[in-house]
């Protein structure tokens, strides 16, 4: 049968197959393969083992879930204050696994600066957007829609109101939720485990333990600029290809940074920042990611490394002159 992880717990994945759920264990292939199961996995199965992973197309790598639809970063506009700093980092991330993105503002019943939206419709325009209270249920239906029919995974700082987004569209769920530390202004994370959870018959969500310390020292300084749309237009008119537009001669990006908002342009030189410290690593300690997997007609199957491969030849082709020497 083929169904989806919805949910792993310790060494039990669970699978829903459309019909029901099954708890399952892992092919010791598989384990030998060293190829991790992610919630949103699709996978074959057969009395209570998963024997194949059924190729993704998509993921993130933390909190690892697998074949999203979408992603939907939310923010409060008000409890804690909206930070666009964070907002970006999000965006970015997104935009670095190439998952569509909604922006979600929420608490819209608290007492917040009006001045606000024009400054996000500015700078986010590009994106779909929605205004919502969970706790007076506005925007909920328009929210609703946006769900409608996808596998969504929300993000977002702890305390803007995640887990009451999806409450008040299905109060059956009764996501646990805490409130905002009155010292910090921040929340704290309910969710321990990341899980699939039905909202309705058409749409799920991703209940994930949160993005929390979300940083790119894992890509190069000179790719930072392709995560910015706003910014990566202006690139190709640079004079050199390497450009990291920060103090460059024949800059184009700093001829026209009238265009680029000050704190999308201030998040990107940040991000090169964390950047500089991955191509440092790289520089001195060297990365090479090694697989122990190949997928074959759509079939995952373990891999003989080259080293491994050539000692094997060298060992026929001893046999082979040995046995030559003997006649």
């Amino acid at each position: 049968m083929e169904g989806q992880i919805y949910k792993i717990h310790s060494d039990f994945y669970y699978v829903d197959n459309g019909t029901g759920t099954f708890e399952c264990k892992i092919r010791e292939v598989l384990k030998k393969q060293r190829e991790k199961i992610l919630v949103g996995d699709f996978v074959e199965f057969g009395n209570g083992v998963i024997t194949s992973i059924i190729p993704r197309k998509n993921y993130i790598k933390r909190p690892s879930v697998a074949n999203i639809d979408q992603i939907i970063i939310v923010s409060a506009l008000k409890e804690p204050d909206l930070d666009l700093h964070q907002l970006n980092r999000y965006i970015a991330l997104a935009k670095y696994y190439n998952i569509p993105t909604v922006l979600c503002f929420n608490k819209e019943d608290l007492k917040w600066d009006r001045h606000l939206s024009s400054k996000i419709k500015s700078i986010y325009g590009n994106y779909k957007i929605a205004y919502t209270s969970a706790t007076e249920h506005k925007g909920i239906k328009n929210f609703e829609k946006i769900l409608e029919g996808k596998t969504s995974v929300l993000c977002g700082n702890s305390g803007v109101g995640k887990s009451s987004l999806v409450n008040a569209i299905n109060p059956k769920i009764n996501i646990r939720t805490k409130e905002i530390s009155e010292k910090t202004q921040r929340g704290t994370h309910t969710t321990r485990h990341s899980e699939i959870i039905k909202i309705n018959d058409t749409s799920r969500i991703v209940d994930t333990p949160g993005f929390s310390n979300v940083r790119f020292d894992f890509i190069m300084p000179a790719d930072v600029d392709l995560l910015f749309e706003d910014i990566s237009k202006f690139r190709e008119g640079c004079k050199y290809s390497d450009c990291l537009h920060i103090n460059e001669d024949g800059c184009n990006v700093l001829e026209h940074i009238d265009e680029i908002d000050s704190t999308r342009y201030e998040s990107y030189l940040a991000f090169v920042d964390e950047a500089k410290e991955y191509k440092e690593r790289v520089k001195y300690e060297g990365k090479k990611e090694e697989h122990s997997k190949k997928t074959l007609h759509n079939k995952q199957m373990a891999k003989i490394s080259d080293k491994k491969r050539q000692s094997a030849r060298n060992t026929l082709r001893q046999k082979i002159y040995s046995e030559i020497d003997e006649i």
